[in-house]
């Protein structure tokens, strides 16, 4: 069934309390959980529900995602039909989800598509969801738009037929929607609108606490499990990298580590992406230290968010809280080796 959709990821959207980590990439390509994007998650999640045409909608810094994500070998849509789009459109005035102006611009995707349904989702919602099942509900229930929410709010999930998509789009200034979630917030559309209230795990990753708070939340097994689910894999960008390698100084509880990382500290209640070094007799609790950063010697780091390729001098010390964690921003320096 999932053969039937074409999925749509708008990854337009800017929040002013993600700018500490999105000001060199968009929301979409921010790191989560040690080895994947923010993005991984919804285009796992299509690509698991059957769906094989996937068009990515960009805005603002939009090259790092496309690194990421490059002819979408990883989630198998490098195909001769069909496949993986970006259709960025930087010139664009902020809107909703979803946005009528942004598709009107790349309009052929739409009008030479053969799915009959279109699936259009934000960037920014982690979650493991079948799209199969919301559009058989869909269907049964003969809606024109179905919307997928989460304890009664909407997820900024959309399923419609193309054909009433294209309808929209042709007549946006004539119905002054300028984005699917203007239609379905206006009462008076004529449409039947249906919710589909999903029981599964979410984190909406829309200001850094969230960000902070969601990421450290999956340390725990149980919350672990009802994400990454057995037979729903969630793909991401291969890296060919060495085992950790953990020295005699190490002292590691409930963490998750990545690949080619070497810790030579305490870590705890942590998260380390790929080819992190931790120096000896540093001290990192509670925090989350992404991809190539380097800590020095006898450092302390407790609430600290260390963005990919920061470094920190030995001796430094950083300690945040659970509600304003410290941000490194990606590609600084901190400490000693600002003297250098």
């Amino acid at each position: 069934m999932g053969k039937l959709m074409l999925g749509v990821i708008d990854a337009t959207t800017y929040t002013p309390e993600m700018s500490d980590l999105t000001f060199k990439r968009s929301i979409a390509a921010v790191p989560f959980a040690g080895r994947y994007r923010l993005i991984d998650f919804v285009l796992s999640n299509m690509v698991n529900s059957g769906i094989e045409s996937v068009a990515i909608f960009p805005k603002y810094q939009y090259r790092s995602l496309m690194d990421h994500l490059g002819s979408g070998k990883n989630w198998d849509l490098n195909r001769k039909r069909d496949g993986l789009f970006f259709f960025p459109s930087p010139d664009l005035p902020i809107s909703h989800i979803g946005s009528f102006q942004h598709f009107q611009q790349h309009i052929d995707y739409f009008l030479r598509s053969t799915q009959k349904y279109a699936l259009i989702c934000n960037s920014y919602t982690v979650c493991n969801i079948d799209y199969e099942e919301v559009l058989r509900r869909h269907i049964t229930n003969e809606c024109d738009i179905t919307r997928i929410c989460y304890r009664g709010k909407s997820l900024d999930m959309f399923i419609l037929e193309t054909s009433l998509l294209l309808d929209l789009i042709a007549n946006q200034q004539r119905n002054q929607y300028r984005s699917i979630v203007d239609v379905v917030n206006d009462e008076g559309n004529g449409l039947t609108v249906c919710d589909y209230e999903y029981d599964g795990y979410v984190a909406v990753i829309d200001s850094i606490e969230r960000y902070f708070y969601h990421s450290l939340e999956l340390l725990k097994p149980e919350v672990w499990k009802k994400l990454f689910l057995k037979g729903r894999p969630i793909y991401t960008k291969v890296k060919d990298e060495p085992p950790t390698k953990y020295t005699s100084y190490a002292c590691v509880r409930n963490a998750m580590i990545a690949n080619g990382c070497i810790i030579e500290g305490e870590i705890e209640n942590s998260i380390i992406s790929r080819a992190v070094k931790i120096g000896k007799g540093t001290v990192v609790h509670n925090s989350i230290i992404m991809q190539k950063s380097q800590i020095g010697d006898n450092c302390i780091l407790e609430y600290v968010i260390v963005d990919k390729d920061a470094r920190i001098g030995d001796g430094v010390k950083l300690i945040g809280t659970p509600n304003q964690p410290i941000v490194i921003r990606k590609g600084t320096i901190q400490g000693e080796l600002m003297k250098s």
